[in-house]
This record gives C-alpha cells, structure tokens and sequence, in this order.
C-alpha cells in the first residue's frame, strides 16, 4: 500500500509570529493546545499573541494555562506527551487513560489512522437538527512524531475537532447560512420555541428566519432587501423592509431572541447590540461578527467582555465570529 506523501518527517504548517514543531521536542511544559478551522490560523495565532507557541499543522501548543480563544474550534485542556514504541502500544496508551478519542492527523497519516483503528469507535453521524449535542467526554490527539503522541483526554468541544456536521436541508433553506445558525444554537444548548418573538436581522435571504420559524417562533424579518418568496410567505414570518441599524426598538417590543447576520463593521454591530441589550428590549443574542479585511481582534474582545456570552468561531463561519449571549434561566421554584 502506498503511503500518503507526508506518511512521515512531514514537517508542520507554519505561520508568521510562531514557530512550527520540526521534529524537535515541543516545549517541556505543555499547558494547552487550541486546533484552527482550516484557513484560519493567522487569526488564532494573533489572538493568542504567544511568541513561544509551537505550530503543528493547525494546531497551536503553548505553555501557558488554557485560556478563552475565539478562533479556536476545539482547545486541549489537559494535553499531555506519550512515549510510543509502536501502533498498539499507541492504542494501549490512550485506552489506558479513557474510552473515546479523535485524531487530528497532521503528518504520520497512515499510524494516526491505525492507531485510531484500535480504539473503540466513536459515532460521526451528522446530527440531526435540533438534536442535543452530545454529552459524553471526547478527548484529542495527534502524532507528534512517529513515537510521540500528544494527548488531551478534556477539550473544549464534544464534536471531533470541534466540526460540527448536520444532517442538510438541501431544497427548502436559501442558501446555506442556515448551518451557522443551527450551529450556534445547538453549542447554545438553548433554542427558541412556540410562543418566542424573534428579531432577524440582516435576514435576506431568509435561511435564519427559516430556522426560527420552523423551530415554532415568531419571527419578524428586517432587511432592505426582499427575502425568497417561499420563506416571506411562510406563517408567523413578519417582513419589513428596512435597515436593522435605522430600527428602533420601540416600533418591534421586547423580543425573546435577537439574531444578526448583518454584513457590518464589527464596532458597528457592538453598537446596536448595547442599544439592544442594555435597553433590555432583547433576552438572547446570536450574532457574527464579519471581519472586512484584516481581523478586528480589539471589537471582538469588546464582544468577549460582555459577561455570560461567548464568542465562537464555529466550524460553519469563514472569516467571521459568532457572539452568543443567553439570558439567565428564571430558577424553578
């Protein structure tokens, strides 16, 4: 059987401020490791602004503790080095400290995947929305060299390397941003219902408005452009045609969920959110970031402060972020 062309030595990708693993020892201490989307490791790398952080392929290894990392899809939190002296004894390694275990292969592709082999199998059916994330523990890992693994048995996602697959809609959504918003809810762990009023904003073609209409809501679609026909007809769906930034929140009431793909500058967006949230005129946001051009990390720190929210490159975004903020649940009496 032929091998893949970097079975072996391959050496990492690299990238400008980090050095990339070549085959020497990684750092001694390894306090965390954060996994980029495909073309996205500059962002990540300028988020973490850590100049001794060692490159192998997407993955970025530091020293330091983990820490919050938006451009990161799935961060290693406990990861660890493991002497190898063969395939099984890989396998025997990993089994010995838990169940189930991803790959991120990045070289060694042929022993990765047969090391992988040995180990119990862990389902990769797309889910099914809105099904649950899943809820059982997934650790990492990932040859750094033919005999060393580097392993984190606690991450950041339940999904494998943090890519989050579904089950297509593939004739009734508009387009395919729909995904990003059935990505960001089920990571929510919270989704609107029957009886929910929700804001879209930015919302042509309508493939948002569409998932929150299909999920029960009430949905009221702005943008000044028209949305598909097959969504604006649908029942409980409310289009007007305006700018989301002319809105004032008076002419809409208080609404249960506000969702923004608005093509913006990211402090623009920062604005009305703060007119929004602080105004208590809305209770859960989910809301992307785009980034025109080079990456705004300052409006999206901006966004991270904001407490209890989150800011998530999610496996669905390109050059963007998704803020999400979700209101505290009433406690039961």
């Amino acid at each position: 059987m032929t091998g893949h062309p970097d079975e072996t030595n391959a050496p990492a990708s690299t990238a400008p401020g980090a050095p990339s693993f070549d085959g020497a020892a990684p750092p001694a201490d390894i306090g965390a490791a954060y996994l980029a989307a495909e073309g996205f490791l500059e962002p990540l790398l300028e988020e973490l602004d850590n100049s001794s952080a060692i490159v192998h392929g997407r993955l970025v290894i530091t020293q330091a503790p983990p820490r919050s990392a938006a451009w990161s899809l799935n961060t290693w939190l406990s990861p660890r080095r493991i002497a190898i002296s063969s395939i099984k004894d890989g396998a025997r390694a990993l089994r010995a400290i838990q169940r189930n275990w991803a790959v991120y292969e990045h070289g060694h592709h042929r022993r990765s995947r047969l090391i992988q082999e040995q180990l119990p199998h862990v389902s990769a059916k797309p889910l099914v929305f809105p099904s649950p994330a899943p809820t059982a523990p997934l650790g990492a890992w990932t040859l750094l060299d033919e005999h060393t693994v580097l392993a984190s048995p606690t991450c950041s996602s339940a999904f494998a390397n943090g890519e989050v697959a579904f089950v297509e809609d593939k004739a009734t959504p508009p387009n395919r941003a729909y995904l990003k918003l059935w990505e960001a809810l089920t990571l929510a762990g919270r989704m609107p219902g029957p009886g929910d009023r929700c804001l879209d904003l930015g919302a042509c073609p309508g493939g948002w408005t569409w998932v929150l209409q299909s999920l029960g809501a009430e949905v009221t679609a702005i943008d000044k452009a028209p949305l598909d026909p097959r969504i604006a007809s649908l029942p409980r769906v409310t289009v007007r045609r305006e700018s989301a930034f002319g809105l004032e929140p008076a002419t809409i009431g208080p609404v249960d969920w506000l969702c923004s793909d608005v093509i913006c500058y990211p402090e623009r967006l920062l604005r009305l959110v703060r007119q929004w949230k602080d105004g208590g005129h809305a209770r859960n946001f989910i809301c992307t970031l785009k980034f025109q051009g080079e990456t705004d990390h300052a409006s999206a720190r901006a966004f991270a402060a904001i407490p209890g929210s989150r800011l998530l490159h999610l496996s669905h975004n390109k050059h963007e972020l998704t803020w999400i903020y979700l209101a505290p649940e009433a406690s039961a009496s």
